[in-house]
């Protein structure tokens, strides 16, 4: 009878085993990827629970017992994880093992003002929290950044603010303009850059352009510094600068005032930096549009002149 017990436990025993490995091995139900966000902290059976749930796992008990057996249940890593359909629990596991975390991205577009980012960072749905830091204009690098599920707005702040550090830091200590008093009249000449033109090959021509009249004394006169001091970055201008705008109060308006603006007049990309800190050796004073994209560049006002009635000429004929 002993010999009988011995030999049924031996049965039960081999029969539970066999299911256990075939039940690891099964995969799950799933017929799509499956986000799951692991908790800070959370504990292996909550977490087990929440991925029997979601039909990731086919068993919370046994699922327990697999990542403690890996010895992973004390440094799971926190963050989104997407679970592949018809995926083994032995291999959902792995995943949680290697800390294979899933992550967003977000992207601040050049010459975007503070306002814009910080409005299209509110946006984001899969970010949480109230932005606290303060995002001065020019302050943040447009850049593709990387998040995670539940990452609060203030990182993609600080993400940025930090990247715009290290460019600006690098660009300053390899500038080439004498004129420039220290980093952030680079950044605010950069903003300047960024939103006179998006063509690469243009950037160091335009520096060369302001960083000239800086050192002859004269103004600026660009007309994106006048539509940022009527509308201070917080909106769009709806319609096109007038004459009368060219006469508008304000500190950041360089028809009326020497020298830079006080403070940038958007977020420049990188490639404005340093264009900004090495501008071209060119000894151009004016530029404006050609009609068509890209500028005209001169020399003298008899020059820019000509290029002005260009542009008229092209508007009319268009």
């Amino acid at each position: 009878m002993m010999k009988f017990l011995v030999s049924l436990f031996t049965v039960f025993i081999i029969a539970i085993t066999s299911l256990a490995i075939y039940m690891i091995n099964c995969p799950n139900e799933l017929t799509e990827e499956k986000g799951i966000v692991l908790a800070k902290g959370v504990s292996v059976r909550r977490l087990s629970k929440d991925l029997q749930e979601a039909r990731v796992i086919n068993s919370s008990l046994l699922f327990r017992l697999v990542v403690r057996g890996l010895g992973i249940d004390k440094k799971l890593q926190a963050g989104e994880y997407m679970f592949p359909p018809k995926a083994n629990m032995m291999q959902i596991a792995k995943q949680l093992q290697n800390g294979e975390v899933y992550y967003r991205r977000i992207t601040l577009n050049e010459g975007w003002t503070s306002t814009q980012m910080i409005d299209f960072i509110n946006d984001e749905p899969n970010l949480v929290g109230e932005i606290t830091i303060d995002a001065k204009e020019g302050s943040m690098l447009p850049e593709t950044y990387s998040f995670s599920k539940g990452d609060s707005r203030n990182s993609i702040v600080k993400q940025a603010q930090k990247a715009m550090e290290k460019v600006l830091s690098d660009a300053w200590a390899n500038n080439s303009v004498g004129v420039l008093k220290n980093k952030n009249e680079l950044l605010i000449l950069a903003s300047i850059i960024e939103k006179e033109t998006g063509l690469p090959e243009e950037r160091n021509d335009v520096a060369a352009v302001f960083v000239n009249r800086l050192n002859k004394g004269m103004r600026l006169q660009t007309d994106p510094t006048v539509i940022y001091a009527i509308t201070l970055g917080k909106k769009s201008l709806g319609r096109s600068l007038l004459k009368k705008d060219l006469e508008y109060d304000s500190p950041y308006n360089t028809y009326k005032n020497y020298g830079l603006p006080p403070a940038p007049i958007c977020n420049p990309g990188k490639d404005a930096i340093y264009a900004a800190a090495n501008p071209s050796s060119a000894d151009y004073l004016y530029f404006v549009a050609k009609g068509n994209g890209g500028h005209r560049f001169a020399k003298t006002l008899s020059e820019h002149n000509d290029n002005v009635l260009l542009y008229r000429k092209f508007l009319k004929n268009k």
